[in-house]
């Protein structure tokens, strides 16, 4: 028999390291990863539990086989004094059903031999009530009942329990909503019919018994039940008919101490690498956020060293990198990612062209003339800028801008496909697939997009309005939607790859877009009149060259960076799983 404490300690970085980043959909803990190792462990610890090899067996120790008969005595006297219903006997259990083989002195049933319901009531006076809300599902008791009186009684607060009883979720029972009834609550418990409910006979313990259902064999077991697919559920019958493996009282006892010990240990663990991720997220933070404040050049190169001397111990979790990405976009709008060239055009001479260009196209009436912005004061001015670069407004670093197509689209094989919100991905503009809108339209061709077109979501939820992508799909094949706002760059002058960039970065959106949100029908809005007011920082034309090209080598090192991360991830979780199945197949 594996020693499981040994098994912890010894296998300490394989719990810790197994993390998995957790589905960005679905209810639950808003943390971003899961301790998978920790997770695994806990598994296995109630595994090797109801499977008899995580405490020693004592010969001594009275039988499973004669606790049964004495209990199904009991269980017919209950019936014969009308305390219980007599209940359908269940078939023997085969040898078929039994999932594995038991250490002698235990015995396969099934759970409606070893406990019984104690029925029903409609509430006549007040009650606690105890609903899925109630319980604390990770230590097994009822944590926070309800007192509620007979006429606000909810038409589900039906299923009689007492203290000893074992309450089980049938709703979604992958949540594990389960607990014991540990009080002698007043007035009456009275708990909701989303429970199976099952009160041990003599012999019995209820929290084995909660352990036991929790474990993945009896996890396994309502899977091949249970049916419906967004809500999946058993029932009743369902759940008395699943097996138990039951061990000698005695060893029942030493089974839930041991489990709870090892539980202990797991969430020491568990606080250890939560407290050491945290730690090394705001060393990261720390480090990263020196860089884009330094005061000159010296100043950055000691705090690059710094990042430098610890890239490999730094940047070893996603979220890590993503701030890495983010640093750099930063990093590449302030002057401080690739050196500047004195003899590089100055940017106040590329808005002078963008100004000439635009009023040549107010006088050809291809764009209206539009009550100039005013000049940028130098509060609003977010960092000192290199010699050679300008602050800008959108507007006066853009030809023009304009919101997309209000017609309604519409699923076909013809047509001009319309660009959506959710079309904006990580700077980009995804392209295929989308809905279509004729041809004719009266807002075509002026809404067709060019290569280059910027895209602005103007409504969304709050932390994605404002997503920005460049356009690189075939020009005068795609129109956009209404809640998006193209930006016509002159990129002779500002290209839209180092626009697209600079309305991507954490301060841009932080001091541009955050301030401004309004929210209204649960969406929320910046629109495109604040949005030309909003300034970037603009480098020489040959600059925002450099720039981009090296924004886009340190980015494609980053998922480099991130792809590795990833088959490390996938490694450690293998390992995880090999050791379980080690401590399995050799205990």
């Amino acid at each position: 028999m594996a020693d499981a404490q040994q098994l912890i300690t010894d296998n300490i970085d394989v719990w810790t390291s197994a993390i998995k980043k957790k589905s960005a959909t679905g209810r639950g803990s808003s943390k971003k990863i899961e301790l998978t190792g920790i997770k695994k462990l806990r598994e296995l610890i109630l595994e090797l539990a109801v499977r008899g090899k995580l405490v020693p067996q004592d010969a001594n120790d009275e039988p499973a086989s004669v606790l049964l008969k004495r209990i199904a005595e009991e269980k017919a006297q209950l019936i014969a004094d009308k305390m219980i219903k007599k209940t359908k006997a269940l078939p023997e259990v085969t040898d078929k059903e039994k999932p594995f083989e038991l250490p002698q002195g235990w015995e396969w049933s099934k759970l409606q031999n070893i406990g019984h319901d104690l029925g029903q009531k409609k509430p006549d006076q007040d009650f606690t009530y105890i609903d899925v809300a109630s319980i604390n599902k990770e230590l097994g008791f009822i944590e926070e009942p309800n007192i509620v009186t007979a006429e606000n009684a909810p038409s589900r607060a039906r299923k009689l329990v007492k203290k000893g009883t074992v309450i089980y979720s049938t709703v979604r029972p992958y949540l594990l909503n389960i607990a014991v009834i540990n009080d002698d609550f007043s007035p009456e418990p009275i708990a909701s019919t989303a429970f199976s409910i099952i009160h041990p006979l003599s012999g019995i313990s209820a929290s084995y018994i909660y352990r036991y259902l929790r474990s993945p064999i009896f996890i396994s077991y309502v899977e091949s039940v249970q049916t419906g697919i967004a809500y999946p559920a058993i029932n009743d019958k369902q759940f008395f008919s699943g097996l138990i493996a039951i061990p000698p009282e005695a060893e029942q006892q030493r089974i839930v101490a041991k489990v709870d010990e090892l539980m202990a240990l797991c969430d020491q663990l568990e606080q250890q690498t939560e407290q050491s991720l945290s730690a090394h997220q705001t060393l990261v933070e720390v480090l990263l956020a020196a860089l884009t404040e330094c005061k000159d050049a010296n100043d950055f190169q000691t705090n690059w060293q710094r990042i430098s001397d610890h890239f490999d111990v730094l940047f070893t979790t996603e979220l890590s990198i993503e701030q890495l990405k983010q640093t750099i976009l930063q990093l590449a709008v302030m002057g401080k990612l690739v050196p500047q060239n004195p003899s590089d055009e100055p940017a106040s001479v590329l808005l002078e062209k963008i100004a000439e260009e635009k009023a040549q196209l107010i006088a050809d009436k291809k764009i209206k003339k539009q009550k100039p912005l005013p000049a940028i004061t130098d509060e609003e001015k977010l960092f000192e800028l290199p010699r050679g670069w300008e602050w800008s407004r959108i507007f006066d670093a853009s030809l023009f801008t304009e919101y997309g197509t209000s017609e309604k689209a519409f699923e076909s094989d013809e047509g001009v496909p319309v660009l959506k919100m959710g079309d904006i991905q990580s700077g980009k503009v995804l392209h295929g697939g989308q809905k279509v809108v004729p041809s004719t339209i009266d807002d075509l061709p002026n809404l067709y997009l060019e290569y280059g077109d910027v895209l602005y979501n103007r409504t969304n939820s709050a932390e994605l309005v404002g997503k920005t992508g460049m356009f690189e799909g075939e020009s005068n094949a795609y129109t956009f939607a209404s809640y998006l706002i193209r930006i016509r760059c002159h990129s002779a002058s500002v290209t839209p790859q180092y626009l697209t960039l600079s309305m991507n970065t954490p301060l841009f959106r932080r001091t541009q877009i955050d301030p401004h949100i309004k929210k209204q029908c649960g969406q929320a809005n910046v629109n495109g009149t604040l949005m030309k007011s909003m300034i970037v920082s603009i480098p020489p034309l040959a600059e925002q060259h450099r720039i981009v090209a090296k924004v886009d080598e340190l980015m494609a090192l980053c998922e480099q960076l991130k792809a590795r991360l990833s088959d490390a991830q996938t490694t450690q979780l293998h390992l995880a799983d090999a050791v379980v199945e080690n401590a399995l197949s050799s205990s």
